[in-house]
């Protein structure tokens, strides 16, 4: 248990309702402990850091203002709700944040009645709240729900398309916009600070309504003055605010308002709450606020493990190989620099995933599209119809989001593009939203689309190289998060021929065919085999799309039982596929499928939760023999 005792004002802070009753002078007192809580707990265990550090004073004026939970606060990306969760009961169990049965580290239903939606992936909180605004019109209730966005989120175009309906029903909805510099639009300092003052003021708002009541009643001549003051008041804001887009999709627009003077956001939301129909504040942060690592470095300090409290430097493990992402941004620029026409995109996570290598050293083959994977894979296709060969480096969890296009934009018209699916299979801390657990499942029934999966970075620079010159439709390749195994890398690449899988141990019995990073999990396990007396069969199939049909008639005919292993699904992934291989061609072999079940898995570290769903060595032999005993064993039972 931390001694709260260095935090004189949070520690006498459970709930909302604890703070509702301070003045300005304890709120900022309030506002000073939360961040220093953060830096203490989040450099000890690491964590999303930057964009709560720079959402304190919002969130406090928010929870001073609303009364939630009754009324309804919707996050965006949720990790800019870090201070959120410390004042809604849960300070004391962030130190478990992200961590195998603690707190999640986004926003989570079934942790808090203050957690309105689940928020891991961008630019939804704006539905969500329009939703919840019309349920609330449909059972006339009186709730105000407010959407937070920003951090990025605004680059999704999901968010506009939830304002323009917002503007259509003349929801009552309040949407705040953190812009944070990460976002949308530049700062418009005084003149905008006053104007928003005057629009937001009761009296102003009394008067404007009791002028327009008035012109109502002029006939012809009392709408000719509203529409000029209409066009005065639109024209002002045009001049001196970012407002005219939110206005056109039926929003009134208050704004840019200092997202770190906390009594001036605590004004202008208790203005704005009476009002009713689509309202947007525009709130300016600094990502890091109070913090001047997190400040200075905002990319890297946006998450991070633990840290050092001083330099904010990372704690690094000694002897640690380099992340798959390094190896494949190094591979990729390798490549375009042999290949000019090669390029790489990505929806805003240049750093995530590798890209930033390509952004340093030939930036004019690099493309950030923002949070906006639908477009990222459209834009990818249009480029590849030109002769240009497009790879798009995103998470597999977010590239769910383009199905769509992946299917109809892209593989419909048999165009060349490379999909590089970082985050596959179990990503640890990040939890459910961000597991790539479904990929292979939601890419093999694509026709056309071929799959590949590394068991090594070596393999995974070879495989790049393959689909960028494989010239015959969509590839898509896919690897896990974190460090690689540290193999050797030769110079340059080699291609690996499409569809074609290698037996890395003879044995008979049983065969283990196991592709990406499940590999080397069956490698691990063939002392705990052969010490329980069984001597398999190991194969890195490489390819879940096509299948190596060769090599699987030649296992299929041993008449060994068959086990695949993956880091995916079970329902429809790889083992799926070579159940329909072996069905089609009517072999009678015992067949095991190992991978995901079908649950969503929460957070903790990758091997906790290989090993809780019994998918690390020890695991897999524990269901082999179980399910393929030794004679001598299956006599006894």
């Amino acid at each position: 248990m931390r001694d709260m005792s260095h935090y004189p004002v949070l520690s006498k802070v459970n709930n909302p309702p604890d703070i509702r009753d301070m003045d300005i002078h304890e709120l900022k007192t309030l506002c000073t402990d939360i961040r220093q809580y953060m830096v203490d707990v989040i450099s000890e265990i690491g964590g999303h850091f930057g964009g709560g550090l720079g959402t304190v004073e919002l969130t406090v004026a928010l929870h001073k203002v609303f009364n939630t939970p009754s009324d309804l606060l919707v996050w965006d990306t949720g990790h800019q709700a870090y201070p959120h969760k410390i004042l809604t009961g849960r300070k004391e169990s962030l130190h478990t944040i992200r961590q195998l049965n603690g707190i999640s580290g986004f926003l989570k239903r079934s942790e808090s009645e203050y957690d309105t939606f689940g928020a891991g992936h961008a630019s939804t909180s704006i539905s969500a709240a329009l939703g919840m605004s019309i349920a609330h019109r449909h059972l006339k209730n009186d709730r105000e729900v407010v959407a937070i966005i920003g951090d990025g989120a605004m680059t999704g175009g999901m968010a506009y398309e939830a304002m323009n309906n917002s503007g259509v029903l003349k929801a009552d909805i309040k949407v705040i916009l953190n812009d944070n510099n990460m976002s949308i639009a530049p700062n418009v300092w005084q003149i905008s600070n006053y104007f928003t003052e005057m629009i937001a003021h009761p009296e102003y708002n009394k008067f404007k309504g009791y002028v327009w009541d008035l012109t109502g009643k002029l006939d012809n001549f009392g709408d000719r003055l509203r529409g000029i003051a209409a066009r005065l008041e639109n024209g002002i804001k045009s001049v001196v605010t970012p407002g005219m887009l939110f206005e056109a999709l039926g929003f009134r627009y208050f704004g840019p308002v200092n997202g770190h003077n906390l009594h001036q956001l605590i004004r202008i939301f208790e203005q704005v709450k009476p009002l009713r129909g689509p309202i947007l504040i525009h709130v300016t942060t600094q990502k890091g606020k109070g913090y001047k690592p997190a400040e200075q470095h905002v990319q890297r300090l946006h998450a991070s493990t633990p840290f050092d409290k001083v330099t904010g430097k990372a704690i690094k493990k000694s002897g640690s190989s380099a992340a798959y992402t390094t190896i494949f941004g190094e591979a990729l620029t390798e490549i375009i620099q042999e290949n000019k026409n090669v390029v790489g995109i990505t929806a805003a996570m240049p750093d995530g995933t590798g890209l930033n290598i390509l952004q340093e050293r030939i930036p004019e083959n690099y493309y950030d599209v923002g949070i906006a994977e639908e477009h990222a894979v459209t834009f990818a296709a249009g480029l590849a119809t030109q002769g240009v060969t497009p790879v798009v480096a995103i998470y597999s969890t977010f590239l769910q989001r383009a199905f769509d296009q992946i299917i109809h934009d892209v593989a419909l018209q048999k165009l060349h593009a490379v999909f590089v699916l970082d985050r596959a299979g179990l990503v640890g801390a990040d939890g459910p939203t961000h597991h790539g657990t479904f990929d292979l499942t939601y890419l093999r029934l694509i026709p056309g689309m071929v799959i590949m999966a590394p068991k090594d970075e070596s393999e995974l620079r070879d495989m790049l190289y393959t689909a960028v010159v494989h010239r015959k439709g969509p590839v898509a390749i896919r690897y896990p998060r974190g460090n690689a195994l540290g193999v050797p890398l030769k110079d340059g690449f080699e291609k690996i021929e499409i569809g074609k899988g290698e037996v890395l141990l003879e044995g008979k019995g049983v065969t283990i065919i196991a592709v990406g990073s499940m590999v080397d999990y069956a490698l691990k396990s063939v002392d705990l085999f052969k010490a329980e007396g069984y001597n398999p069969e190991i194969i890195n199939m490489r390819y879940v799309k096509p299948l190596d049909t060769e090599l699987l008639h030649r296992v299929a005919s041993s008449g060994n039982k068959i086990i695949t292993l993956e880091e995916n699904t079970v329902v429809g992934g790889f083992g799926s596929g070579v159940l329909e291989f072996l069905a089609e061609h009517r072999y009678k072999n015992d067949v095991l499928t190992l991978g995901l079940p079908d649950e969503f898995i929460d957070h903790g570290t990758q091997p906790e939760l290989h090993n809780l769903i019994k998918l690390d060595p020890k695991g897999i032999v524990e269901k082999v023999k179980a399910f393929a005993p030794l004679k001598s064993e299956a006599s006894a039972v």
